[in-house]
This record gives C-alpha cells, sequence and structure tokens, in this order.
C-alpha cells in the first residue's frame, strides 16, 4: 500500500505526525549511531537500502494507493537490526515521497510499510532467539523464510484495517480485490528474503548483525 495525500482524514493527519515525530525522538536516543560512523558499515546500510527500494521501484497497483510490491523489511531488521531498518525505510519513503509529492502520507506509509513489519519482524526474531535452539536452519527458515512471510501478510492485514476504517475504499472490495494478492505476495517475499538471508550469513556473516557464526555454526 502507498497512500497518497488524499486518503488521509483530517483528523488523522495530525496525530500520525507526532506518533512520527515520537518515533525519531526515540530514534535519537536508542539508536547505536557510532555504527554508521564506520566506512564499511555506511556503505553496507546505503546499498542495502538502495536494493530495497529497487524492490519497492517494482510494483503494480488496481487502484490509487492500492499498490503490491516487496517490502524487504525482515531482511533490513536481521542486518541491521529494529532502528536501523527503521531508518532504511523512513530514507525510502522519503524518496518516493518527494518524487510523487504525496507528504501527507509519509508518516502513515512509514508506519503501515516500515515501522509495522520491522516491529513484527523483530517480535519474531527475538521469540526464535529466547526460545529455540541457535541452530543455522532454524535462524534461515523461521527468521527469514516465515518471518518475512507472516511479516508481510500482516502489513496486507492491517493496511486493508486502515484503508476501511479510513474511508478509503469498502471493506468487501478490499476484501475481494487487495487482501487475496497480498497475502499470496507473502510467498514471494518469503522466499527471497530466506535466498538473500542464506547468501549473506554464509559469504557475509558480518553485514547481518543478528547472525553470529560461533552461536549458529562454529559451536555445532
Amino acid at each position: 500500500m502507498n497512500l497518497v495525500s488524499a486518503h488521509i482524514p483530517a483528523g488523522w493527519s495530525a496525530a500520525l505526525w507526532l506518533t512520527l515525530a515520537a518515533l525519531c525522538v526515540l530514534m535519537a536516543r536508542k539508536a547505536t549511531w557510532r555504527m554508521l560512523k564506520s566506512p564499511a558499515n555506511l556503505n553496507v546500510f546505503l546499498g542495502a537500502t538502495v536494493i530495497v527500494l529497487g524492490l519497492w521501484l517494482i510494483k503494480t497497483g488496481i487502484r490509487p494507493g492500492l499498490n503490491f510490491h516487496l517490502l524487504g523489511a525482515t531482511a533490513l531488521t536481521l542486518m541491521f537490526r529494529p532502528w536501523f531498518a527503521i531508518l532504511a525505510i523512513g530514507l525510502i519513503v522519503a524518496g518516493i515521497t518527494l518524487v510523487n509529492g504525496q507528504f501527507d502520507a509519509y508518516p502513515a506509509n512509514l508506519l503501515m510499510m516500515g515501522v509495522l513489519p520491522v516491529s513484527v519482524s523483530w517480535t519474531i526474531y527475538r521469540y526464535v532467539d529466547g526460545r529455540l535452539p541457535n541452530h543455522f536452519f532454524i535462524y534461515i527458515f523461521l527468521n527469514c523464510f516465515f518471518g518475512a512471510g507472516i511479516t508481510i501478510a500482516l502489513v496486507g492485514i492491517a493496511s486493508t484495517v486502515f484503508a476501511a476504517t479510513a474511508g478509503i475504499y469498502t471493506l468487501n472490495y478490499l476484501l475481494d480485490n487487495y487482501l487475496p494478492f497480498y497475502l499470496l505476495m507473502a510467498w514471494a517475499e518469503a522466499f527471497i528474503t530466506g535466498m538473500i538471508m542464506t547468501v549473506l550469513v554464509v559469504y557475509r556473516p558480518d553485514w547481518v548483525a543478528t547472525f553470529d557464526d560461533s552461536r549458529y555454526l562454529q559451536s555445532k
């Protein structure tokens, strides 16, 4: 979903911007900014952001605001942890917003397609990391494949609820013409995220902040 400014009810705009402002304050206080002082880390972060931006630009849509594209949020979360994953998606949404001029829709788009999927991905990772054995295949299949699939499915459901509640489209229309296709995208998101993360943890594990060779491989 890529909302346009006309889709945001007048009474919601201020609340959405205030929520985003509070999130920015938390990010400024809690994010480990020294990580980006390393040129190598900064290059990986910017490179990943550009790649995910490319995924977002490969999209299709049925009506204004009802677009379909891969998210890449789970991969960003596993690579950089939640705050920098949200920052990366914030930059992506900002770039797209500058092009299409839908500035009033920026907070809703970032919260829906950035904060929500990153939060879900991080919750799944923390649960798996804390409750299950440290095993390479558990990391790949649950955090990457399953995590990405369930994340984009929940984003589709949340987008449907938001659009129906805001009166953008009727719930029946969304259930018939939007949500089913979003749920189908979960397979593609899971497969692509799983493949990318498998390659990264095998060949460049230092690029994945949540993966530790000593825990997942060397101790087995």
